[in-house]
């Protein structure tokens, strides 16, 4: 059975807010009965832009990370809901009912994406529902898709072995794996804001000048392991990315014809740029 998926790139990502703005404008003074009731106007962010800066001037690296209901297959809200108030629809779509929702609050807590909020006026737990109700009207996507006007989220409805082939294909990922909550909303390019990098710039004097050192190998060891090998680019620059944080100690080593090898230490806790490093 084809099911939807939420497909989010966060290299294009621009933190334009038009997918949390339409999420508004759908909701906010408008009822549908069986699928939510009225967003409050204020407090709410069905569809909240996360923002993570990684490194330091003059190498920075800005990424936002749209957050929602991320429409589990194992759902927690599900198991905390009583008198069956949230549901999972053939299509994956997973719907807090408005009514039998009231005053279970402790749906709030169950969701650890804090994707569930509380409307203090309703006394009703309440998240972004995939715009079923427009979907089950013969749309083709959701607002927050229709709106984006980089392609960062775009949503596909097809059988789950053919979501598997292409989260392969195109390195899709679920935020927080770890929950094991079969997330229905695929992340890709998520190492900008789950990771950290070290980067750098080479260079060396020579006849009194002080220029970039192009085309040198950069080598990145851990525990006397290389573990990633780049090429310095023609300002000397190098970057090394999708390193965990507070990973610890790590050497540069640095080989370029002409020029003595040069090791440098270093230890990780969050992004770091090193600075320049003489050869």
């Amino acid at each position: 059975m084809k099911k939807w998926n939420l497909i989010i790139d966060v290299d294009n990502c621009t933190n334009c807010n038009a997918c949390v703005l339409a999420c508004s404008d759908e909701y906010y003074d408008n009822e549908f009965p069986g699928y939510a009731a009225e967003m409050p106007k204020h407090e709410h962010k069905w569809i909240d832009i996360k923002q993570k800066v990684r490194g330091t001037a003059p190498v920075v690296d800005v990424a936002y990370l749209p957050i929602m209901c991320q429409h589990c297959d194992n759902a927690p809200c599900i198991e905390a809901a009583e008198n069956n108030a949230v549901s999972k629809r053939p299509d994956g779509i997973v719907i807090i009912d408005p009514e039998k929702a009231k005053g279970q609050k402790q749906l709030v807590e169950s969701c650890p994406y804090d994707a569930i909020f509380w409307n203090e006026e309703k006394q009703l737990p309440q998240h972004w529902i995939f715009d079923a109700h427009l979907l089950d009207q013969g749309w083709k996507e959701p607002r927050a898709a229709q709106v984006c006007a980089t392609g960062a989220i775009r949503a596909v409805k097809v059988d789950d072995s053919e979501m598997e082939a292409i989260a392969a294909r195109d390195g899709l990922e679920h935020f927080h794996p770890e929950y094991e909550t079969k997330s229905r909303v695929w992340y890709k390019n998520l190492h900008r804001y789950t990771t950290s990098f070290v980067a750098g710039s080479l260079e060396a004097e020579k006849d009194g000048v002080v220029d970039c050192v192009e085309g040198a190998s950069v080598e990145l060891i851990k525990d006397s392991q290389p573990i990633a090998q780049t090429t310095s680019d023609n300002y000397g620059d190098f970057k090394f990315d999708r390193l965990e944080d507070d990973s610890g100690k790590y050497q540069i080593k640095v080989s370029c014809e002409g020029f003595d090898p040069k090791k440098i230490d270093i230890e990780l806790g969050i992004s770091n740029y090193i600075g320049a490093v003489s050869l």
